[in-house]
């Protein structure tokens, strides 16, 4: 398949939203997708995938031939789950005295800890059948419902093998029982037992799926016999939530989202085993878990509050895939940063082997602006100085291939057919549309896009005044300067009261009311004139839901609150135009949006999905899900993280030696906060008095209330 190919599909991918729900369970670039009951029926979206490969697509259990009950599935970490059930009843048996209890954890493959308890008073003896299918299915055939029937097992010894050739890569599934030989037998449609339980006794055995690339088998993460908790990924999630803030507050919603996020983004943590020091992130569960540039740049800056080696490893490892070349049929470009890194037909088990695809217009400038952001935090100086060259090849794509025209914008034109039609975020083929209907003729130059690029040229500044580079510093100030007043000049819309979304090929407005422009209040491109009118139109009926903020108005042509882009809500989006409206002082209509995002995570279990429809809250009383929505998802998952940053209106900058925080007067949220900053534990609250109280901060840096960025916006004339 063509790198890129899979986003030209138009298929309709795999609902997931099936009776009783789905549960997943994620790992790193690994995750399982099973029924409450703990079984894989094949057909559908289910499965055990590993390295964007489906290694397992049946694993149903039968007791005399029947299916189980389910009773409960509690998923007790991101990687881990445990389902209960119990034989169906038959005859007048009023209850069914057998159990069973499976417990599972996901990691480069699975293991599957199966019991059976017999609550009888007598023995009670049955056949035990665990069918099991491999189909090797490509992650995307399995999205678009393509995937090709099962393939045969081969039986060796006490173990199940299952290959095939992809693309001249040979893939290979082993299922292996490691409990007694003695009670097992392995067949070609899986592994069965016969057992005989004494009264109030039980049963217990081990399965481990494992799987080789090549001659390189993928080392399993959860071994039978071995301890769960010492595991690498345990160990690694554990390191994780210390790190996580901790809150103490009235209203515990925004305490309950940020637990919730912390063990998601955990749980979709990728390392890769040749360069294990530059952790990244997936984009999602079940269709996304690979590394995508926009993604993780901006789940990376949203997690800068509990941990900035994310981030760090995250620039690391995308300037190493920094484009060096030009090859249309990547679409890469020197100095471009990547879209997406897929396994696919590749055979690679490492992050940067797959097949890697560029076409993207906004991971380059948000590449250099997560670089600004990391010596802000407290990273040394020796890493951010190894990436500044990276930083710097980035912002020469922006001037050479981002800017196709020389106009001083950033635009995009797909150059391949099998590659994106949109390079945005809204990168659905409808996604960019004007107050006509009609879809935006390339080249597109987004206004969000010239915004990152506004804020990539203050962080280049910004890195240069640190170093003593009055040369450069001066150089990028003036260019974001001329930018931001180019911006208001050419896409500002003064008989609407809004900004274009973008203007195309023509170069004239795409005029829809859309949530692009509130990144723009973010990146700061906004000119202060324009700001009420903006958040006023941003807040308005028509783009809010209720439970948080449609991407598209419901006044427009293309309005859809079920569609992908065109009025559905999108939590990332949502919490990026809250922090936006905060920076310009609009403090009650970011709390607004954060407000119903809360009420939207604590709906769904603390966890915001990658989207949901943006029907109106006073027509249901619940989030209405959108089937095919990834979750958990990377930058929804770090959405909370990002909107408790806005509460604090916290800003560290710790080469200035200043931790600029000023929460909001909204105490039902917030409460007492504790954050790991540099290396310290800093406590943020109130006095007896009221006044702010903040503790623990590293030496050299003191208590501010103006924000760095509008000091140096303010000295760069912007």
């Amino acid at each position: 398949m063509p790198v890129g190919q899979q986003w030209t599909r138009e298929e309709e991918p795999a609902r997931l939203d099936q009776p009783g729900g789905l549960v997943t369970i994620v790992e790193g670039s690994s995750f399982m997708l099973s029924e409450r009951s703990g079984d894989i029926r094949p057909g559908g979206p289910a499965g055990l995938f590993v390295l964007d490969v489906r290694a397992v697509s049946s694993w149903q259990l039968r007791i005399d031939g029947r299916p189980l009950e389910a009773l409960s599935v509690s998923v007790t970490d991101p990687y881990a789950a445990t389902f209960v059930s119990r034989l169906t009843r038959v005859g007048g048996q009023v209850d069914s005295t057998l159990l069973a209890i499976r417990r599972r954890w996901v990691g480069s493959g699975m293991r599957e800890d199966l019991e059976l308890r017999n609550y009888g008073s007598e023995p009670a003896t049955v056949a035990v059948e665990l069918d099991v299918a491999s189909d090797l299915a490509d992650v995307f055939d399995v999205k678009a419902g393509q995937a090709a029937p099962g393939i045969g097992h081969r039986q060796h010894g006490d173990a199940l093998h299952t290959s095939a050739v992809h693309d001249g890569v040979r893939r290979r599934v082993n299922v292996n029982e490691r409990g007694d030989p003695t009670t097992g037998a392995v067949g070609p449609s899986g592994i069965s037992w016969n057992i005989t339980l004494p009264a109030k006794g039980s049963w217990r055995t081990c399965l481990e799926v494992s799987v080789v690339v090549g001659e390189h088998e993928v080392p399993l993460q959860y071994r039978c016999g071995e301890s769960p908790a010492h595991s690498r990924p345990s160990l690694r999630l554990a390191g994780w939530r210390r790190h996580a803030p901790q809150l103490t507050a009235v209203d515990g919603r925004l305490a309950y989202a940020i637990d919730r996020a912390v063990d998601d983004i955990g749980s979709l943590i990728i390392e890769d085993p040749r360069h294990p020091e530059s952790p990244v992130v997936a984009a999602g569960a079940p269709w996304f878990m690979a590394l995508f540039g926009r993604d993780s740049l901006l789940t990376s800056y949203m997690s800068l509050i509990v941990d900035p080696g994310l981030a760090v490893g995250v620039a690391q490892t995308l300037a190493r895939l920094q484009g060096t070349r030009e090859d249309a049929a990547t679409e890469e470009q020197p100095g471009r940063i990547l879209h997406e890194v897929r396994f696919g037909s590749s055979g690679a088990t490492e992050v940067d082997g797959g097949h890697i695809y560029y076409g993207t217009a906004d991971a380059t400038p948000l590449f250099v602006v997560l670089v600004g952001e990391l010596s802000r935090w407290g990273v040394r100086r020796s890493v951010v100085d190894a990436l500044l060259p990276h930083v710097d090849r980035a912002l020469e794509w922006i001037d050479r291939f981002g800017d196709r025209d020389g106009d001083g914008y950033v635009e995009y034109e797909r150059l391949t057919p099998d590659g994106l039609a949109n390079q945005g975020w809204k990168d659905s083929w409808d996604g960019v549309s004007g107050l006509d209907g009609k879809l935006a003729e390339p080249p597109v130059a987004l206004a969000e896009v010239q915004g990152y690029v506004y804020a990539a040229y203050l962080a280049r500044s910004g890195l240069a005044v640190e170093r003593g580079d009055d040369l450069t510093a001066r150089h990028y100030a003036q260019k974001a300067a001329q930018l931001r007043s180019n911006f208001n000049r050419d896409f500002w819309l003064p008989d609407l009261g809004w900004y274009a979304v973008a203007l195309d090929g023509a170069k004239k407005p795409v005029d829809a009311l859309a949530s692009n422009m509130g990144h723009c209040l973010w990146s700061g491109i906004v000119e202060d004139a324009h700001a009420p009118s903006v958040a006023a139109h941003l807040t308005s009926r028509e783009m809010l839901s209720g439970w948080g903020l449609r991407t598209l108005a419901t006044t427009m042509p293309r309005y859809n609150p079920l569609s992908y882009h065109n009025g559905s809500v999108w939590p990332h989006d949502g919490a990026i135009v809250a922090a936006g409206l905060m920076r310009y002082g609009f403090a009650d209509a970011a709390v607004t949006i954060i407000d119903a995002l809360l009420d939207a995570a604590t709906v769904n279990g603390g966890r915001l999905p990658e989207l949901y429809a943006g029907l109106d809250r006073a027509d249901l009383p619940v989030p209405v899900a959108y089937p095919t929505s990834c979750s958990p998802q990377a930058w929804s998952s770090a959405a909370p993280l990002l909107m408790l940053r806005t509460l604090l209106r916290l800003e560290p900058d710790m080469g200035a030696g200043r931790f600029v925080v000023s929460p909001v007067p909204a105490e039902q949220l917030l409460g007492e906060v504790e954050i790991v900053f540099a290396g310290a534990r800093v406590r943020i609250g109130r006095a007896a008095d009221g006044e702010l109280a903040v503790s623990g901060l590293p030496a050299g840096v003191a208590v501010a209330t103006e924000t760095p960025r509008t000091a140096a916006a303010r000295a760069s004339g912007c």
